[in-house]
């Protein structure tokens, strides 16, 4: 159960330092509506530029703390919580702005991995 643990909190948090850190300013199929960068795609969402920088900063952090709970366990239930609240409020803007299914996915996949994570 231990190495499941570990392997659930290493796919959530490299898969959001990934998004944030690394392709942020790169297209995906996954952007809402036809936005090219992460920063559009707030704004296609009606959101300002200042809350794209507390998402980012929040979702960064989570990440982090998600791996550092692999040795403070501790932090895993805060943070995975945390980062689920976050996934579903990137699911309820895909919806807001009436992205297909497939576009949300991926936050109703990594809420459902934060969900395992937070009561395993």
């Amino acid at each position: 159960m231990d190495y499941l643990l570990i392997a659930l909190k290493l796919i959530v948090a490299l898969g959001i330092l990934n998004v944030w850190l690394l392709r942020s300013g790169k297209a995906t199929s996954y952007r809402g509506k036809n936005a090219q960068t992460l920063r559009e795609e707030f704004a296609v969402y009606g959101l300002p530029y200042p809350v794209f920088c507390l998402i980012g900063l929040l979702k960064v952090g989570l990440a982090l703390a998600l791996l550092a709970s692999i040795w403070m366990a501790g932090l895993a239930q805060p943070a995975a919580l945390g980062m689920g609240t976050l996934m579903l409020g990137a699911f309820a803007m895909h919806l807001k702005v009436k992205d297909p299914f497939s576009k949300a996915l991926p936050s109703l996949s990594v809420l459902a991995l934060c969900l395992a994570i937070a009561f395993i």
